[in-house]
C-alpha cells in the first residue's frame, strides 16, 4: 500500500498509492485545503442564516413589545384571562415555567 520513495525531480515524497496513482504530500495538502475551504463556506452560510433568523425574531419580538406598550394594563389582564379560559393546560404549563425561573432567580440572592 504505502510506497515511500524520494522523487528527486520534483523534490516531493510519495506517501501513498491511491487507485493506482501516486499521491504526493502536496496532493494531500491541496485536497485538505479544498475541503477546508468548502467547510469554511458552509460555516459562513450557516452563520448568515442564523443571523437572518435572529434578526427576524428580534423584529417580531420588538413589534410585539411595542404593541404591548400601547395597551392599557386592564386590557392586558382581560386578554390574559381570556387566553387562560381558552387554553387552561397551556396556561398552567406557562405559569409553572415562570414559577420555576423566578424560584431559581430568587434562590440565588
Amino acid at each position: 500500500m504505502a510506497d515511500i520513495n524520494t522523487n528527486q525531480d520534483q523534490g516531493l515524497i510519495k506517501t501513498d498509492v491511491y487507485n493506482g496513482e501516486d499521491k504526493s504530500t502536496t496532493d494531500y495538502m491541496s485536497d485538505f485545503k479544498g475541503q477546508a475551504q468548502e467547510y469554511g463556506q458552509k460555516v459562513q452560510d450557516a452563520a448568515m442564516k442564523a443571523k437572518d433568523f435572529a434578526n427576524e425574531k428580534f423584529t417580531v419580538a420588538s413589534d410585539k413589545f411595542k404593541e404591548l406598550q400601547q395597551k392599557d394594563p386592564k386590557e392586558l389582564v382581560a386578554d390574559a384571562k381570556e387566553y387562560a379560559r381558552q387554553k387552561p393546560g397551556q396556561t398552567i404549563l406557562i405559569s409553572a415555567a415562570v414559577g420555576i425561573v423566578l424560584g431559581f432567580l430568587l434562590k440565588r440572592r
